[in-house]
């Protein structure tokens, strides 16, 4: 029996830049933390007492006898790639759902990908978890992603991560004082909008509009910089918030898909009551809104969004891991 465990992110800046079609010619960076949300895989050898072979559980229950017949597309192309002669029994949970702008698509790849490795007996890098999570969503499922989310989710911890021109990339963790993390951290609301989206299908509108967006992008870019001298500095932090909403701005503009009436209403009334700023994550449409409010307007934002759900949170700096493991024969 194997288990995972992977947590999901928060991208505060930088989004965009992180797809092939930018930083191929241009500079690409995102400022993004971990937080203390997960999604667990647990992996097994199913014992042949089944008219099934495979099982596979999340939001619905699958009973296969062969691999082709699974729907889930990360399964069936990872347990491909693995060439999984046995049968296999795999089970999915999320501290939060799915499509909704916090990486939990390449949360649960890098997790089925540290799951399926520790099943053969093998160990793998951070790195090479990433590098392998970018590959089978883009080069396999054909996926209209960005390389954030999969270095992100296996590397864990707060960071600038920086993608260069021949799809390398790099991750300098942010080294600041644990006070000024937990300033930060007591800033920050998480807010579920309800709405859930598939990001690929709006990722594939904002690829499409890259050329057109070369000064959007550019400055978007600019904004993780702005964002590391704030917090390494010791300048106001209320000044990360600012940013936040001119970046958040600059956002919006890259594609018609990201926000909607909704989303703007909630971010409207939540600036009204004292937010400085804020996003919506993930590639747009719905999900996670993340607000920065002073902790003295806390409750009034609180009180005025209590039609929606707040979810509480901390950073985390982990990653993917594999939290427990028996060997098991069949």
């Amino acid at each position: 029996m194997i288990i995972s465990k992977t947590p999901f992110r928060i991208s505060f800046f930088g989004g965009g830049t992180d797809y092939p079609s930018w930083y191929q010619e241009n500079k690409g960076a995102v400022l993004s933390t971990t937080i203390d949300k997960y999604c667990y895989i647990s992996l097994r050898y199913l014992p042949p007492f089944f008219e099934h072979k495979h099982r596979i559980v999340y939001s619905v229950i699958e009973n296969v006898r062969q691999i082709n017949q699974i729907q889930h597309p990360v399964v069936k192309a990872m347990l491909k790639l693995f060439k999984v002669e046995k049968g296999v029994e795999i089970h999915h949970d999320g501290d939060l759902p799915a499509r909704s702008g916090l990486g939990s698509s390449s949360a649960f790849t890098v997790g089925m990908l540290n799951s399926l490795y520790a099943l053969k007996g093998n160990i793998i890098s951070k790195n090479q978890l990433a590098r392998e999570a970018i590959r089978i969503e883009r080069d396999i499922l054909h996926e209209h992603v960005g390389s954030q989310d999969q270095v992100a989710v296996a590397y864990g911890g707060f960071n600038k991560i920086t993608f260069h021109s021949d799809h390398n990339f790099s991750v300098e963790p942010m080294t600041i004082p644990r006070e000024r993390i937990n300033e930060l951290e007591g800033y920050l609301m998480l807010i579920f909008t309800g709405l859930s989206r598939f990001a690929s299908e709006i990722a594939a509108e904002q690829i499409k509009n890259t050329t057109n967006n070369k000064r959007e992008l550019s400055m978007m870019h600019q904004t993780v910089e702005d964002a590391v001298g704030i917090l390494n500095n010791g300048k106001d932090i209320a000044k990360f918030g600012n940013l936040l909403h001119e970046a958040w701005q600059l956002k919006k503009s890259l594609s018609r898909k990201i926000s909607n009436s909704l989303i703007d209403n909630i971010y409207a009334r939540a600036r009204k009551c004292g937010a400085l700023g804020g996003k919506l994550l993930g590639a747009g449409g719905g999900g996670f809104m993340l607000l920065f409010v002073p902790p003295e307007k806390r409750e009034k934002v609180k009180q005025t969004l209590d039609d929606f759900l707040e979810v509480k949170f901390s950073f985390e700096n982990e990653g993917s891991q594999i939290i427990y493991y028996t060997p098991q024969e069949i």
